[in-house]
């Protein structure tokens, strides 16, 4: 290498060339494994419907609930998960959508629930649907509400 006045690099050694090839090529597989990681969706590992959370597992999933319990949970677990998102579970008696829950998913995994108190007058078919930010439906959970 030689240092000109204006202080340019100028490389005389041919043997330079092939670094530089090689350095380009890390580089633009660098930016191209970026890509995939943001281009790569979140998974969803587990959804089940259940009767109470400990240590953020569920505990006691389930398909039909009792009333006299007071509460139902929805769990969902995700891995991995590559940027900070969200996720909804949309909570319908019948066909009738009851309310949604906005949930915040973080880096490298995460787990999220939401949870319904119930009562007397809310017996009958449930389900719970869980979708992305994009309002893709990911999982439904079907549910019963009993004495």
């Amino acid at each position: 290498m030689k240092y000109s006045g204006d202080m340019k690099i100028i490389f005389t050694d041919k043997s330079i060339k092939p670094f530089l090839v090689l350095l380009v090529l890390v580089l633009l597989s660098a930016a191209n494994v970026s890509s995939e990681q943001s281009n790569a969706k979140m998974v969803m590992v587990q959804a089940v419907m259940c009767e109470s959370i400990e240590t953020f597992q569920p505990v006691n999933p389930a398909v039909v609930f009792s009333i006299s319990q007071g509460e139902v949970f929805c769990f969902s677990k995700f891995d991995p998960v590559f940027e900070k998102t969200y996720i909804f579970h949309h909570w319908y008696k019948k066909d009738k959508l009851i309310f949604t829950m906005k949930l915040t998913l973080s880096p490298p995994k995460w787990s999220s629930f939401s949870r319904i108190q119930i009562r007397d007058e809310d017996k009958g078919p449930w389900r719970v649907e869980i979708r992305d930010v994009n309002d893709t439906l990911l999982q439904t959970l079907r549910f019963s509400m009993a004495d």
